[in-house]
């Protein structure tokens, strides 16, 4: 039954739920997975974030050496490859927030890794460039995470890493991104 007591006699804690979620609750049955599975580390989504977290964990590892995190190495990657993406394109490229990108930039700006000018002409968007000092920044770092990669993919055969790559866009699309 539902609980009729007035908002001012209900303790502050206690609040009503929606007739959906006690239905739901009530009317609950066992999900089924998506594809046969013995437990939650046989599901994809859980060893595509295992992958994530080897991968990270190994990057993070070898850029400390350079002074760099990983969102540090993939804006200078990112600005290597298209000069002048702003705040908001890098963050994007990088899969962080706006706002934990102003903070990689404030940090290779500091670090003289990256140039911004402090207005601009157009708009509000601050086209970022890598200093000379960030491109060779990068050259070193970039050596540490080819090789992890290089360690990564060789645990597969080379006829298969086409097709994983294939799957993984696939992936990504059905999810709509």
């Amino acid at each position: 039954m539902e609980d009729r007591k007035p908002a001012e006699h209900r303790k502050p804690t206690e609040r009503r739920k929606p007739a959906e979620e006690r239905r739901a609750a009530e009317d609950r049955a066992p999900v089924q997975p998506p594809h046969p599975v013995q437990d939650i580390t046989e599901h994809v989504g859980y060893r595509l974030k295992r992958s994530a977290a080897a991968l990270r964990g190994a990057m993070d590892k070898a850029l400390r050496e350079y002074g760099l995190t990983v969102p540090q190495y993939s804006c200078l990657e990112l600005l290597d490859h298209q000069p002048g993406l702003s705040n908001a394109e890098l963050a994007r490229g990088t899969f962080v927030t706006r706002q934990s990108m102003n903070v990689v930039l404030r940090g290779l700006q500091d670090a003289e890794l990256v140039s911004r000018p402090r207005t601009t002409d157009h708009g509000r968007a601050l086209p970022a460039h890598l200093t000379d000092a960030g491109r060779g920044r990068l050259e070193l770092a970039r050596g540490a995470v080819y090789a992890i990669e290089r360690r990564m993919v060789a645990a597969i055969p080379q006829q298969r890493l086409t097709a994983l790559l294939a799957d993984l866009d696939r992936m990504t699309e059905a999810l709509g991104d």
